[in-house]
This record gives C-alpha cells, structure tokens and sequence, in this order.
C-alpha cells in the first residue's frame, strides 16, 4: 500500500497528473473566454494579411511576388486600387497593431489550456487523435506566425529566408487550423460563457466552480496567488501596454511618441522638410553620392524609343503636388507629406502613350541590393493623378535618405513600391 502510496505521489509531481496543475484560475470559462477574444481578432489579422499581399500586386509581375509558388493560395488576389489614398496606411496599421496586442491573449490562452498537452493516454481515439493534430498545426503555426511577424516589425530578420514566404504560409496554416478547431469548440464555448455566467459574474467569484466535465479545472487548486480580477489585468493590462505602445506609429501625431517598442516609433527622426521617417538609408541601400550627383539621369523606354533626363529637364516639366503618406509593411506610416514632381502619366507620354492609357510599368533604382530595388507598377497606378516621380518634398529638395534625385510616390501602396533613386522607367515593361 505504501509503495501505491509513494507511486501516485510521484506521479503527481509530473505534468501527465492533472493534480501537477494546481492554478484555481485554470478552467473552460477561462478558455472560452479568451477563445472568443482571438475569435474576433484573428480572422481580423487574416483578412488584413490577405490584403497587404494583394497591395503588391504579386500578379502583375515576378518581381512583386515573394511566394511564387502558392498555387490556389492566390485565388482571392485583385487590382490593388488606388483610392482612398489612405488604404494601405490603415490596413496594415491595423494589421499590424491588432496581431502585437493580442500576443498576451495569445500567450494567456496557451497556458489556460497546458494540462491538455500532457493528457494520458495521448491517443483515445481517432477522432481525439485528429483532434490532437489539429492543435499541432494551431499553437505551432500561431506561434511561428505570431514570431516572424514581431520579427518583421522589429526589422530583426533572424529567421532562415524570406519573410514574406514564412509568414504567408505560416498564416495559411495557422487559420486553416484554427478555423477548424472553432468549427469543432464553438458550440461548447457557448455553453460554457452561459452556464458560468457572464464576465462581472466569473469575476467578482473567488472560488472555482468547475463542472465535472471541466478537465481544465484543477482537482485539487492550490491557495490563490492571483485573483480572478488580476488575471484579467494582467492580461488586458499588457494587451493595453503594446497597443499603446505601438499604435502611435500607424496612427502619428503626438501619440507617435508612445509607440516605443515600434522600430519608426518614439518621435519624427529630425526636423526639417525631410525629417520623417525611413526604412532604408542611401548609405545602407549601396547609393552614393557621386551617383546621384550631376552625372544622374532618368532613363526613360517605351514605343517611341528611349529618353534621358536630367534632373534639371525634369524640373523644367509641368510639376504637381500629392500629400500622401509613405506605409510599410512593418506597421509604421508617416504623416502626409507634400511632394512635388512629374505626374508618372506626363512621363509616359514623352515615350509614345496618351496620359489615359498609361501602361504597367517597370521602375528601376540605383539601390545595388534589396528585394525591391526592381518593381513593377499597375497601370492604374500609373495613371492615377497624384503618383509622381517626386523632386521635392514638403517645399524642399529630396535628400539622399528620402531618394533624391527622384523618387516614386503611389497613392495607397506599400513602401517598397515608392522606389527611391530612380533610375529607369520602362512603360509597357513589367519583367
């Protein structure tokens, strides 16, 4: 007897023995609840994630398209437009901010649910083994997915390859998991919320009340180190921390100053009529002065053959203004600013084509390195009125960090379509 003794003793110590979880606040209100917060939010990342995607316009060109091989995973892709100009600022604002504050859902969620992981026996059967699986792919892909993103934002690229070819499959595998586990635990989590009534309700008790069939509940809670009211600050408390925290970089003004833990956060980088922010730097690009210099010119392609201008010839065409925003894909965007150039439309009709029937078109920097140093842009980006081959910014010349001598500017579309140092334009070429 003794020995049994001793044996459950030991078992007990070990994370196979429900009575090694001994936390009074584990339990399925808990898990549903906070099931039902990443029930709003993830869907929410996917959809924005789908649309920073199609903003490259992957089916226009091989250059604007990292995930060359995703098959039927592209069936959803449009015409990224053009209007409102704002569109891609917001989109991946929210993108961006929504999936950083919900990492302590996330996390939260995780440990509300561990004594499942270690269940004895694994496998009851085929249907609890699919089950098993299917969580394999949901914490495994959320949490690569949650990774690589944060990642990204931070511009720490520790990972082997491509972002955007890790972080858009990881997604595909994460939601498809994760749409299937809500199929299967909606209707429980429903009834869950109702039995144990509502938040004030869970809340306001300190004793856990657990249903027989709660396998989440300790059998045998330890003393309380944590009410159910701290839990929900903590949680809601840090998800509050990193929205405040980093929303200020898509959102700008005053509250750019709280966004400390974002890369393009904390304040403009200087004063001045070019003293907002950036990705990449000229020194950084490979860009240098003496290319930059008198010896730049455009070269501009199409039907008629090919054009050289200088900056000078440039300057002397009809120039425009846009006040637009630069967005990235990490989550930051700057203010409006006013830029001063040649509408990209007047360009093309130097080289053969009516403003209106501008083409897609290849655009070419100086930048030496860089996945996008070569992009392609849609014709109706090209013939939208305010997309440029800016010159000047905020009423002075651009400066080598911001692309002089010339830089792209396109309403709604993604940073790295806005190529800086300019050296070709080929109209009608997207290869």
């Amino acid at each position: 007897m003794t020995d049994r003794r001793d044996l459950r003793a030991l078992v007990d110590r070990l994370p196979v023995s429900p009575r090694f979880w001994r936390s009074p606040l584990r339990g399925t209100w808990l898990t549903s609840l906070l099931g039902t917060v990443l029930l709003a939010g993830v869907p929410l990342l996917f959809v924005t994630g789908l649309l920073s995607y199609a903003a490259y316009n992957p089916d226009l060109s091989p250059l604007n398209d990292k995930t060359p091989d995703k098959g039927l995973l592209g069936f959803y892709l449009f015409v990224w437009p053009t209007r409102p100009y704002w569109l891609y600022r917001v989109t991946q604002g929210v993108h961006v901010t929504v999936g950083v504050a919900l990492i302590p859902v996330l996390l939260a969620k995780l440990w509300s649910v561990i004594p499942r992981f270690f269940a004895l026996p694994p496998v009851r059967s085929v249907s609890q083994a699919l089950d098993r699986l299917s969580l394999l792919f949901l914490v495994g892909g959320g949490l690569f997915t949650f990774l690589t993103g944060v990642l990204n934002v931070q511009l720490d690229y520790v990972f082997p390859g491509s972002f955007y070819r890790l972080h858009f499959y990881g997604a595909w595998v994460f939601m498809s998991a994760f749409a299937a586990h809500a199929a299967l635990r909606i209707p429980g989590t429903v009834r869950t919320l109702r039995e144990h009534g509502g938040p004030r309700a869970y809340l306001r008790s300190t004793t856990a009340r657990p249903a027989s069939s709660d396998d989440l509940a300790a059998p045998d809670p330890a003393p309380p180190t944590l009410s159910r009211r701290g839990l929900a600050a903590l949680v809601g408390g840090g998800s509050m921390l990193l929205l405040l925290t980093t929303a200020g970089q898509s959102i700008g003004g005053q509250l750019r100053r709280t966004a400390l833990f974002a890369p393009h956060g904390g304040g403009d980088p200087g004063d001045g009529p070019n003293g907002f922010q950036i990705n990449k730097p000229a020194a950084l690009a490979g860009v240098t002065d003496r290319q930059t210099g008198e010896a730049w010119r455009l070269v501009v392609t199409g039907p008629r053959g090919q054009v050289r201008l200088s900056r000078a010839d440039l300057l002397a065409m009809p120039q425009h203004t846009a006040a637009l925003p630069i967005a990235c894909v990490e989550g930051w965007s700057t203010e409006n600013q006013h830029w001063r150039g040649v509408r990209l439309r007047d360009l093309a009709a130097l080289v053969g084509y009516e403003p209106d029937d501008a083409p897609d078109t290849l655009v070419e920097s100086l930048q030496l390195h860089g996945s996008f140093r070569r992009a392609a842009l849609r014709h109706n980006q090209v013939r939208d009125a305010d997309s440029l081959l800016a010159l000047q910014v905020n009423g002075a010349d651009l400066s080598p960090d911001h692309g002089y001598p010339a830089r792209v500017i396109v309403p709604a579309a993604p940073g790295v379509l806005n190529t800086k140092w300019v050296a070709r334009l080929s109209f009608g070429r997207v290869a």
